[in-house]
């Protein structure tokens, strides 16, 4: 018996919203992580805190513009893009922060849509980067497909008390 699969929209983020991207954040990372950041770091991670930092990333006239995936109205994945936050990014450089769906809809097709809808709003010409962890093979795979390519630029941040490596991807 094959289970129905759950339609999902496509919509720009709104403020209401904060909490669903806050709580879809905080549970893909507790899934996609384990095993790559330390247990208790993922363990702490606090929806409400997530919360009001979406809130306020997410008001009228804030520098970032996401958009959510919902499934009858509950937010189930999202992607955020912004002015790119590096040092050596060119001037109109554009970044995407973040991308995150509910881990049992992996595969179904929404997150390839929320990052064409997210890329469909970027000018043409423009450089988009995005940072992954090297070793998140399955992320990097996604990227690939969609037109990104590791740009040699690597980091290491520390998260949880461990170090990971960052891989930086970049999409002309």
């Amino acid at each position: 018996m094959s289970e129905q699969r759950r339609e999902h929209t496509v919509r720009p983020a709104e403020p209401a919203d904060a909490t669903g991207i806050a709580r879809v954040h905080v549970e893909t990372w507790r899934h996609a992580y384990a095993g790559l950041v330390p247990g208790d770091y993922l363990a702490a991670l606090d929806v409400e805190r997530r919360t009001e930092v979406w809130r306020r990333d997410l008001a009228p006239g804030g520098r970032i513009r996401a958009w959510v995936a919902t499934v009858d109205d509950e937010v189930v994945g999202f992607i955020s893009l912004g002015p790119s936050l590096d040092e050596d990014a060119e001037r109109g450089t554009l970044q995407v922060y973040a991308i995150y769906l509910e881990p049992g809809l992996w595969g179904s097709g929404a997150a390839r849509e929320l990052l064409r809808t997210a890329l469909a709003d970027v000018p043409p010409r423009t450089a988009v980067t995005l940072w992954v962890f090297a070793e998140n093979e399955r992320a990097r795979h996604f990227y690939r497909r969609h037109g990104f390519q590791p740009d040699g630029t690597e980091r290491t941040e520390e998260v949880g008390g461990a170090d990971l490596l960052q891989v930086r991807y970049r999409r002309h």
